[in-house]
């Protein structure tokens, strides 16, 4: 493979993981209809962490490496800021607000990244033209919505759009500690640490509420497909994509997910795209594109030495 489709890997995982994320939304309000916030993290997380325990093993990789003991405050850090946090935050918000209005805050995640790396991780801190292109990706998104927005309304409550805005920040912390403690662990590792920890963490709140928990086959489908896709197989490809690309890049994922909804309400509810819907796609693609614009290094120039006489 060449160095320039072996470039191209990253940024093929980034759309792959926009399309399997972009149907989370829908399958987040389908399963709060039946469980509470919590109930989900805990299906959720543990399905995920079985599914991709079982991936591991069928690759014939060991489950953790070496001296994973030493990483489990690590993979307790991702599991809250990752997975019970977020994820909890996420599914309450979405009982208040539409998803429309949740899309856009969440869409925040590398807004805080940006303005977080500046400070945590001085060696990624983004080029003028990435601040921008976060910012002109973030007002795609508004654009993409509002007109769902106006049509359904905002609805919901300021509580309920804090939830989904923290959430965002707790993902941005997330992304940051990961790329500064576990760069050089496997991502699968990574991936199935943060799934255990979130269930081991979620467990104790979310055992009171199990037994109300109505099982149906709608809501079920919706969340073990958010613990196997969204979560197992969609934290193996963030994980990747935050190694290479970078914190700023990886949450920019954020901004390709209500593109990627839009797709799928295309072909699953046959929605029909409106002009604004594409006019937001195109600044979002934009925004996009400048986010992950690369500043070039200056070339050093080496003085040659005087010739001997």
């Amino acid at each position: 493979m060449s160095d320039s489709n072996r470039g191209l890997i990253p940024y093929l995982a980034l759309v792959g993981l926009a399309l399997i994320w972009g149907v989370s939304f829908l399958f987040i309000k389908v399963a709060v209809h039946d469980m509470s916030p919590i109930a989900l993290v805990l299906i959720r997380s543990a399905s995920g962490c079985i599914a991709l325990a079982l991936i591991v093993r069928a690759m014939g990789r060991p489950l953790f490496g070496e001296g994973w003991r030493r990483r489990l405050v690590p993979f307790a850090i991702l599991g809250i800021t990752g997975g019970l946090l977020p994820w909890a935050g996420i599914a309450w918000g979405e009982t208040r607000i539409s998803s429309g209005l949740a899309s856009i805050l969440n869409s925040t995640t590398p807004l805080w990244t940006a303005v977080l790396v500046y400070w945590v991780i001085p060696s990624d801190r983004p080029s003028p033209l990435n601040y921008a292109g976060v910012l002109i990706g973030l007002a795609g998104v508004v654009l993409l919505v509002v007109p769902d927005l106006a049509a359904k309304g905002i609805g919901g409550s300021a509580v309920g759009a804090l939830a989904v805005v923290l959430a965002s920040l707790s993902y941005a912390v997330n992304a940051l500690y990961q790329r500064r403690k576990l760069r050089e662990v496997s991502v699968y590792e990574v991936a199935l640490g943060q799934l255990a920890a979130t269930a081991l963490f979620a467990l104790p709140f979310a055992a009171p509420v199990l037994p109300s928990v109505h099982v149906a086959l709608p809501s079920m489908a919706a969340v073990i497909a958010l613990g196997v896709g969204g979560s197992a197989i969609g934290l193996l490809l963030y994980f990747y994509i935050l190694n290479t690309l970078g914190p700023v890049q990886a949450t920019g994922v954020t901004l390709l997910v209500p593109v990627t909804a839009v797709i799928w309400g295309v072909i699953l509810l046959n929605e029909v795209v409106t002009v604004p819907i594409i006019i937001g796609m195109v600044v979002i693609l934009t925004g996009i594109v400048l986010t992950n614009v690369r500043a070039r290094k200056p070339k050093q120039v080496t003085e040659k030495e005087p010739a001997a006489a």
